[in-house]
């Protein structure tokens, strides 16, 4: 049994709103609890999340490490083989 007197209010039953909107109630001290942000709106929730790859620091890694191949690889890879099936090609006529 908890002391009198010395414990704050708990509100089994506290609403959470998010711009105007009450989106879940939980327990809490407070009646009312206002967010900005919460697992519904957030990107990394909603899965809208994007990776920002500034000035092309994932390809110029995986380059470095030889970590499998980027897409600008690839297209090259497949010009050039391209051009070698177009070389042999005019060669034999």
């Amino acid at each position: 049994m908890p002391k009198p007197d010395i414990h704050p209010t708990w509100y089994p039953d506290a609403k959470v709103i998010c711009n105007g909107e009450v989106v879940m109630t939980t327990g809490s001290t407070q009646q009312e609890i206002h967010v900005d942000v919460w697992s519904g709106n957030h990107p990394f929730f909603t899965g809208t999340q994007k990776i920002l790859d500034t000035e092309g620091r994932v390809d110029r890694f995986m380059r470095k490490y030889g970590m499998g191949s980027t897409k600008d690889d690839v297209g090259d890879t497949k010009a050039q083989s391209e051009d070698k099936t177009k070389d042999s090609q005019s060669s034999e006529a």
